[in-house]
């Protein structure tokens, strides 16, 4: 095992990737322990709201974190260790930060909300992508015979383009867990890639007519009930099962025109 954690993470230079993966894995589990144990009323951080009525979100303090660490990633070079505390600064910050993504995205403390499950799909997406590349699984990088031989250099480039390409149609047909992993794996993308979309993807809404649509929606549904539940089991089991009385976020509608912010207000 030492042998194996020498050969394929220290001397490739994949140790600071390694200790990033640990520090967002751990940090995330310790987050979803404390806000279980907020939302239970138990434990030593149940009154977290500060003297003036203010609640500090843990993203506020995953951004600076976060920010650190690519200060200190930029500006240490090569010197010894800093890489290291670097990766653990940067795999922190941004656990933090994900951890609270469906926040963001929405404006609104959507946290045990269904619209909150997303924040676990995005944690668990960064997890699939440091692992793969801790293991060296990298799509992008070009081999010492390609980058001697320009022909050569000219076909790989031509293939990376069109299976970045291809990466990117599968973003814009809604799949987005199986851009991830053809992402690394190319003959997932080129099997699913010319796969009919996701009903409400932006592929589907720009092209897709009335019938296409339907017929769209169909197999949706049908993967959703066959596949949907257990997805949602293991995002319950990781981040906690929604609140069912949690309202649903509210869409802002812009202002009557000719109006003041002050009449908004």
């Amino acid at each position: 095992m030492s042998n194996w954690f020498q050969d394929q993470i220290v001397d490739p230079g994949r140790l600071p990737l390694f200790l990033c993966l640990l520090a967002f894995v751990a940090t995330f589990l310790t987050t979803r322990t404390i806000t279980r144990m907020i939302r239970a009323g138990r434990g030593p951080f149940r009154n977290n709201v500060s003297e003036s009525g203010i609640h500090v979100h843990h993203a506020v303090p995953g951004v600076v974190i976060l920010i650190a660490g690519a200060f200190i990633a930029v500006g240490s070079g090569r010197a010894d260790g800093w890489a290291e505390i670097a990766g653990i600064l940067v795999g922190v910050g941004t656990s933090l930060v994900l951890d609270e993504f469906a926040l963001i995205l929405r404006l609104d403390d959507v946290y045990w909300s269904e619209e909150g499950r997303l924040s676990i799909q995005m944690v668990s997406l960064a997890v699939a992508v440091l692992g793969l590349t801790v293991l060296g699984l990298n799509p992008f990088q070009l081999s010492e015979e390609n980058g001697a031989d320009l022909a050569a250099l000219a076909g790989t480039f031509v293939v990376l383009a069109l299976h970045i390409a291809l990466v990117l149609i599968l973003v814009a047909k809604g799949r987005y867990a199986v851009a991830l992993v053809g992402a690394f794996v190319p003959l997932v993308s080129i099997i699913v890639a010319p796969q009919i979309a996701r009903p409400g993807s932006r592929w589907a809404t720009r092209r897709y007519g009335a019938d296409k649509m339907e017929r769209a929606t169909r197999r949706a549904r049908r993967f959703d009930r066959r596949y949907g539940r257990h997805t949602l089991s293991v995002v319950d089991f990781l981040g906690g099962t929604p609140d069912p009385t949690a309202e649903r976020p509210q869409t802002l509608e812009p202002p009557p025109a000719g109006s003041s912010l002050d009449d908004v207000r």
